[in-house]
């Protein structure tokens, strides 16, 4: 038996139960086909899938409908067979009530499956593995929906010293994970030991808390019939015990610091239920198309069903039987759950609780009063914050502040709420505090995005202007030296002109020659006279 650790703060909850018998008690029901599927593409921490399909096409069960968003994404199939009507943006499963981009298919009843291909997991190599789990569309079940293959990949290159699983489920009325472990603890098991073969852990844990001695029997047994030596270690019931954090904690006693990650502490966590759904996505090659979720709250008949994904809340009121005063429905647990906007909105990977309220059941908060400083809060917070300075803070607007005091630390686990004798809602501040520096962070984004913008746009001018007048001036020099040469070949004026003065007084000296008086011939000889008489008239005529 490997020893537990504490964790500091926490919280029990201050009824007698924890409003966990009532839908614990009968088996995991199959809910029937809706009249309509509206499957989200986002449904994972990461990218948005692409969509894969448009109106009109025929789908069949287990197709991929929309395809991952590069590597920290997870694809996205359909839960049956049938018709196509839309792909365009639906009301998602969030308090905000915006829209997402979702694919609408009218089911024709068949529920014909794609041709599956089981493998042995053996005979793959641990890349493939990656791949089948992106494909199939594997993500965290306990809330978190993180992509498993993102997550064995992150730690690959890190020596893992534990593999922990997390059965916990310390929310109240939440027994999805409780019933899974009873029903199919088999399957948890290999699909563990796929984990196990991924990250080659020294040792494994499941932590089980122990108000669930039937789950913790039933893993035992199945680690035992699967040939493993996996230890199914039960931890005491405390909120948030489930956290990952936490359980981490309890189990190895190793406390993962605020600024790293668990694989960088040599341990990794996975929740039972996601590790079912890589063994059925490896051996079987099953994608995830359903999930287990607890009906429970303000019902008739509390219980846990199986329902296809995209189902809306509306398609499911005939299973929870509703009482007359119900007036909302959560999604999630009491403590970190969300009113649903509508009952439009559909079941998505991360529903593992619809509580149907009333005022009887959840009460209207008493009145906030001020902040007295007793510091219950801090010493209930599992991450050790100080709660009552945060919220000082976040009240005065200084999100600077809130940051020093770590405020992104905050898991909103709503423990510091629980406690407050003030009843001030703590979380909601933090909450506000979050969305505020976000949106301060995109704003300062998109203005240091938009004056690169300006100076990249300012600097190609420039530049532009510079090449212009660089190859002006080139253009300048270059007609320069066409003049400069075209000058040294051409004579200068002063030259020009004592040619042209050469040429004048040669041609009169030329004319004079020609033009010359006849000489006076008479003191000439007879013989002279004969001479010159014979050179005259060999003489060329004047031109």
């Amino acid at each position: 038996m490997s020893p537990l650790f504490k964790f500091k703060g926490g919280v029990k909850p201050r009824t007698p139960t924890t409003h966990k018998t009532a839908s614990a008690q009968a088996p995991i029901g199959i809910a029937p086909l809706p009249s309509i599927l509206v499957v989200p593409l986002h449904q994972s921490i990461g990218g948005h899938p692409r969509p894969l399909v448009a109106a009109g096409e025929i789908v069949k069960k287990g197709q991929r409908i929309g395809a991952a968003d590069k590597w920290v994404s997870s694809a996205v199939h359909a839960p049956t067979s049938g018709t196509v009507l839309a792909v365009e943006e639906r009301l998602a499963a969030h308090p905000s009530g915006l829209p997402t981009l979702s694919v609408v298919i009218e089911p024709d009843g068949q529920d014909e499956w794609i041709e599956l291909e089981p493998i042995d997991p053996n005979a793959l190599t641990p890349e493939r593995v990656r791949e089948i789990l992106r494909d199939s569309g594997v993500v965290g079940l306990g809330g978190a929906v993180f992509p498993s293959h993102v997550k064995t990949e992150a730690a690959r290159s890190m020596l893992m010293k534990e593999l922990v699983i997390n059965g916990a489920e310390c929310e109240p009325f939440m027994t999805c994970d409780d019933l899974l472990m009873r029903e199919r603890a088999e399957g948890i098991a290999r699909g563990v030991a796929i984990f196990r073969d991924l990250l080659q852990p020294e040792r494994v844990l499941i932590g089980i808390e122990d108000n669930k001695p039937e789950a913790i029997n039933a893993m035992r047994v199945a680690v035992k019939a699967v040939g493993e030596v996996f230890s199914v270690v039960p931890v005491p019931t405390r909120y948030p015990a489930g956290g990952a954090k936490q359980l981490i904690r309890v189990l190895t006693g190793k406390e993962i610091p605020a600024d790293r990650r668990s694989p960088e502490m040599g341990v990794q966590c996975f929740n039972v239920g996601t590790a079912y759904t890589a063994w059925r996505a490896v051996a079987f090659g099953e994608p995830v198309l359903s999930r287990i979720v607890t009906l429970t709250g303000n019902v008739e008949q509390p219980r846990n069903w199986e329902i296809l994904l995209g189902t809306p809340l509306k398609e499911i009121l005939p299973l929870m039987r509703p009482k007359a005063d119900t007036n909302r429905y959560l999604m999630g647990g009491p403590m970190m759950g969300f009113e649903l906007p509508s009952l439009e909105a559909p079941i998505v990977k991360a529903s593992n609780c619809i509580i149907a309220s009333s005022p009887a059941l959840f009460p209207p908060p008493p009145p906030e009063m001020p902040c007295i400083r007793c510091t219950s809060c801090a010493q209930a917070c599992p991450h050790e914050l100080q709660p009552f300075e945060l919220y000082w803070f976040a009240r005065s607007r200084n999100f600077g502040k809130t940051q020093e005091y770590k405020l992104f630390d905050c898991i909103e686990c709503g423990c510091c709420s629980y406690v407050c004798p003030s009843h001030i809602p703590l979380v909601q501040y933090f909450r506000y505090a979050k969305s505020e520096i976000w949106s301060r962070e995109r704003d300062k984004k998109n203005a240091d995005t938009a004056k690169a913008r300006f100076e990249f746009r300012n600097a190609r001018e420039e530049r532009d202007k510079a090449e212009k007048a660089e190859r002006l001036a080139r253009a300048v020099a270059a007609k320069a030296a066409e003049q400069k040469a075209a000058s040294a070949d051409a004579p200068t004026d002063a030259e020009a002109a004592k040619k042209a003065a050469i040429a004048a007084a040669m041609e009169r000296a030329r004319a004079q020659q020609e033009n010359v008086q006849p000489r006076n011939t008479d003191d000439l000889t007879a013989a002279q006279r004969e001479e010159i008489a014979e050179i005259d008239k060999h003489r060329a005529p004047p031109q």
